[in-house]
């Protein structure tokens, strides 16, 4: 017996739902590349995307998902034999470093585990050692997908000040862009990654790099950029084709456009504030699912957690359980566990995440924690009562006139 029918609903942490104004902004023929629509808005739409991110700087757009992103900063700002600082709360800050160290980057990294920030002291200690400024970069992301782990970029960005220290400060955005509040200029990032398929609303296919004159100065010190990757030659005015390496993503960028018109209706400010009564919403159930059982929410400080995911240590390899029912049944796709740590409690078996990063809407984050609550009791797991009242108490308690 199954009762999925019709649509299903995604509560994973990207690709995220796509409204229906961005389906149906793609929804036409392939357009004039040379002239015409797609080229007389091109300025709006960086204008509109720089705007997301709180930057005066240079937007950069990839065709490709955030790993295209993460290689398009590295590019442009190091060279075999350099030196980074990497920070680690999971396995996204990892995979950067490792994408790094396949460039020919020497690496140094800080762990600060699966389940708490970075430690901005630790990372002003490891810089102040850096007597000769050997480390060209520090690089972090804003939020881990993998932990639910949100880091605190101003104070990271403080750190390095103290240090006095020169290196470029580099921040992965690509689960938190258009989720967290994120001030690219105000706290002092020299470059931002992100991507469309989170926060933006896009169907995955768009990496971007946002970055300032330091950055810049930086890549016109190497010797060698890809041609592919380059911002220079992105940012010439020759024609809007230049901008893409060839020939752009056209119907992402009809998608884009779309999506940004969505936020900026809202008001980027509205839009954080949405997200984070849609975070706290999963927490209480989570919390009131924690009284009796195995659940609990992996990271223990509310402080310390994303607002657009949250990972959910559900024991004893119940987390695929969990998430297949709610698939076979309910028509619902929960976010798969990742390894993220040494811990028992960290085996993906043992987790599962539940997304409310984008086009999230009360009734489909509502409807998604019903169906936990319904798998938790088909399956027998057990778990405290009263978590939706829990959950729909935040979400009333949150509504003001």
């Amino acid at each position: 017996m199954t009762l999925s029918h019709g649509f299903s609903h995604l509560a994973m942490p990207g690709p995220t739902v796509i409204p229906d104004r961005v389906l149906q902004a793609m929804h036409r023929p392939s357009p004039d590349i040379y002239s015409g629509e797609l080229v007389d808005q091109s300025d709006a739409l960086y204008n509109d995307l720089k705007r997301v991110a709180n930057t005066n700087g240079d937007a950069i757009i990839y065709i490709g998902n955030g790993h295209a992103g993460w290689e398009g900063a590295l590019i442009n700002t190091l060279q075999p034999g350099d030196r980074i600082l990497a920070l680690y709360t999971g396995r996204f800050g990892r995979g950067w470093a490792q994408m790094a160290e396949a460039l020919g980057v020497e690496i140094e990294s800080l762990d600060f585990g699966s389940n708490s920030p970075v430690d901005p002291d630790r990372v002003e200690a490891a810089l102040r050692a850096d007597t000769q400024h050997r480390l060209r970069a520090v690089i972090t992301v804003q939020t881990d997908t993998s932990t639910s782990i949100r880091n605190d970029i101003p104070a990271i960005r403080e750190a390095i000040d103290n240090a006095k220290h020169p290196a470029l400060f580099m921040v992965d955005c690509i689960a938190s862009l258009g989720c967290e509040p994120y001030h690219m200029d105000a706290w002092g990032v020299d470059v931002t990654v992100a991507a469309c398929q989170k926060g933006l609303m896009t169907p995955p296919g768009l990496a971007f790099n946002f970055l300032n004159a330091k950055a810049k100065a930086r890549q016109a010190e190497l010797t060698h950029v890809s041609q592919y990757w380059d911002w220079a030659q992105r940012l010439k005015e020759e024609h809007f084709y230049q901008k893409f390496s060839g020939t752009p993503p056209t119907h992402h960028l009809f998608a884009l456009r779309e999506a940004l018109n969505m936020i900026h209706e809202d008001g980027i400010e509205q839009v954080w504030r949405r997200h984070s009564v849609f975070a706290e919403t999963v927490w209480a159930a989570v919390d009131a699912w924690s009284e009796d059982g195995p659940l609990r929410l992996h990271i223990p400080n509310p402080e310390h957690r994303s607002t657009a995911v949250t990972t959910i240590v559900a024991g004893d390899g119940n987390g695929p359980r969990i998430r297949q029912w709610c698939i076979d049944k309910l028509g619902v796709t929960l976010g798969y566990g990742l390894p993220i740590g040494e811990l028992a409690s960290d085996r993906p078996d043992n987790l599962f995440r539940i997304g409310h990063m984008g086009h999230v809407t009360p009734t489909g984050l509502l409807g998604s924690l019903g169906c936990v609550d319904a798998a938790l009791t088909a399956l027998d797991i057990a778990h405290g009562d009263n978590a939706l009242n829990c959950a729909t108490n935040k979400i009333a308690s949150s509504i003001t006139d």
